[in-house]
């Protein structure tokens, strides 16, 4: 499967904030945006005037890099969206956030996105019980997630959950951390979502 290989502190300099792609280092003073903040590349210092499709590429491409996905798993889930009642930019964040992969990283269990996809991929995650390695699996309110037997003594796993203490925890998860494990309560609302998206953006440049 594709997957981008290239620096992660490139991307969130190229989107003009910081994503979170790093884990740890996102959070110190070794972060790219503290020290360069601007656009990589040759002219990136330069003034640039921004077309309203280039407004609306970046936002589409800031929350598709945020998560993770590649252009086609992105649209794939746009589309999922527009198929469900409510309002389609919130129905996507939603689906975003109901991801396994997510969810894992939400909890603690894992420094970043792309880590928490390792995890699971090597089947370290249990979902009501039952190993699921599939990062995109999309969970439903009162699901069990937590840590496998033979990942219990990961060290990645237990240098993310001492580094998520001081993260939070989003009000629609619970977690135990002695047990680890956590329930995904209910479907994020709008309010509980990240406020720096803009997630009408993404539906006017699909719908152009």
């Amino acid at each position: 499967m594709a997957r981008y290989l290239g620096s992660k502190c490139r991307i969130c300099r190229r989107e003009a904030t910081k994503l979170f792609l790093k884990g740890e280092k996102c959070y110190s003073d070794k972060c790219a945006i503290e020290r360069r903040n601007y656009v990589p590349g040759q002219h990136g210092q330069r003034r640039r005037k921004v077309s309203d499709y280039g407004v609306h590429l970046r936002e589409k491409q800031k929350i598709k890099r945020t998560y993770g996905l590649l252009e086609k798993q992105f649209h794939n889930l746009f589309e999922n969206a527009e198929r469900k009642r409510g309002i389609t930019g919130e129905t996507l964040l939603a689906l975003l956030e109901r991801r396994l992969d997510n969810v894992v990283f939400r909890m603690g269990f894992s420094a970043s996105r792309s880590e928490a996809r390792q995890i699971v991929s090597h089947k370290q995650i249990l979902v009501n019980g039952r190993t699921v390695n599939i990062p995109s699996y999309l969970l439903r309110p009162g699901d069990k997630v937590s840590i496998a037997p033979r990942g219990r003594d990961h060290l990645r796993i237990k240098a993310a959950m001492d580094h998520a203490k001081t993260r939070g925890l989003p009000s629609w998860l619970e977690l135990d951390m002695d047990k680890l494990a956590g329930v995904f309560q209910q479907i994020p609302d709008r309010s509980d979502l990240p406020t720096d998206f803009n997630e009408n953006l993404i539906v006017e440049l699909y719908s152009k």
